[in-house]
């Protein structure tokens, strides 16, 4: 496959005609609506004939919410190895929480697909945000944690799961090693009953970064004790943040060297984020709040507004700028220039393969160009 870059004057029929491709092709994998508006800057994924090439193996996950489409979910599942459905909750006494929608269909789907379906585990309050005096409570007690493991190990027999996938963030420090110690008994339960157990952790650079964010994970711990590890490389740019690439990759990479240091590179998965934001500006901490979009839908919202897709070289990211009722707009997304970069740093350091948040939104762009370049483990 080529990536092609738009310029002035460019039409789809032109750069079907360029590559000898039915112009078809170009607008399914890359999802354009009518009239297929082209936008100078956009980077385009161009199917072309199929060169045979070695491609290293790679597993992916996909976080996904028990309201995803079913089309959506349906389209996507051919390319993950895993299906991380998100997510169940617990109590401080260690009492399992189940999803407030019924996550049946998804089990069942993921295993026609060949595709194992994980439970995530999350430590959400009542507010719905993450909650360190409920990890604080279960990782503490004995008792609570011996319960929520037990429960664990219930709920994936009972409704089929291949495994716990445990997302806990803003960890106390105080907290680091009984919450590796908590990940090791349930990565041993869920061995014993043949399940899989991996941990989430937060973008660390180096073993002594300060912040509630990192003081609470143990990298080298945490990589001993999981079968494997989710990197969470994204969230640079935030909603609540100043505007910037969500994975500039220049900050990636300071999480790959410091998390290779501690943790077997065959048990790392890189953190890919399928989503970009959209700032109303001027940013004012505080106040500013941006816009949660789709890569898809970033690209229509330029169409739109006449915008020129830009990309920042050091983030290897695109971006743009529009206005709309009078109000200029900043917006950092993800293509396939820059899924490309994050694809690179797999195979460049040799990781075990990629986990997405979240697959709610379809980008088809990525996924095809992601099977041209590994060979997606499935399921046995």
């Amino acid at each position: 496959m080529d990536i092609y870059v738009v310029k002035a004057g460019d039409t789809v029929d032109m750069i079907a005609k360029s590559y000898s491709v039915p112009s078809e092709e170009i607008i399914y994998t890359n999802q354009m609506i009518p009239p297929f508006a082209l936008v100078i800057g956009q980077a385009l994924l161009i199917p072309t004939e199929e060169e045979y090439i070695e491609k290293p193996p790679a597993r992916i996950n996909g976080y996904a919410y028990p309201f995803i489409s079913n089309w959506t979910l349906r389209q996507t599942l051919p390319y993950l190895t895993e299906l991380s459905v998100f997510s169940y909750g617990f109590t401080t006494d260690g009492n399992l929480i189940p999803p407030a929608l019924d996550d049946t269909f998804m089990i069942q789907q993921a295993y026609e697909f060949n595709t194992l379906p994980i439970l995530t585990l999350t430590p959400f309050g009542e507010d719905g945000q993450f909650n360190n005096y409920l990890i604080h409570s279960v990782v503490q007690s004995k008792e609570a944690s011996t319960e929520l493991i037990s429960a664990l190990m219930n709920m994936v027999i009972g409704k089929g799961y291949a495994g716990v996938d445990i997302d806990f963030e803003y960890i106390l420090a105080e907290d680091r090693d009984a919450f590796t110690e908590f990940v090791r008994q349930t990565a041993d339960a869920m061995h014993s009953i043949g399940r899989q157990t991996s941990v989430a952790l937060a973008p660390k650079q180096s073993a002594d970064q300060k912040g509630l964010l990192y003081e609470g994970k143990d990298y080298g711990g945490l990589g001993d004790a999981a079968d494997y590890v989710l990197l969470m490389t994204y969230e640079w740019g935030y909603t609540y943040g100043p505007p910037m690439a969500v994975a500039p990759v220049f900050q990636v990479k300071k999480v790959l060297d410091y998390a290779v240091t501690e943790i077997p590179r065959d048990k790392i998965r890189l953190g890919i984020p399928n989503y970009g934001y959209d700032w109303p500006l001027p940013f004012e901490k505080g106040v500013t709040k941006a816009k949660t979009i789709g890569n898809v839908e970033a690209v229509q919202i330029a169409a739109v507004h006449g915008a020129e897709i830009l990309f920042d070289e050091r983030a290897q990211s695109p971006y743009f700028y529009y206005e709309a009722g009078g109000v200029r707009h900043e917006v950092w997304f993800e293509d396939v220039r820059s899924m490309q970069v994050k694809f690179d740093l797999i195979k460049e350091y040799d990781l075990n393969g990629a986990g997405y948040w979240q697959i709610m939104q379809l980008f088809r762009a990525n996924w095809e160009l992601l099977e041209n370049q590994f060979e997606i483990v499935k399921a046995v």
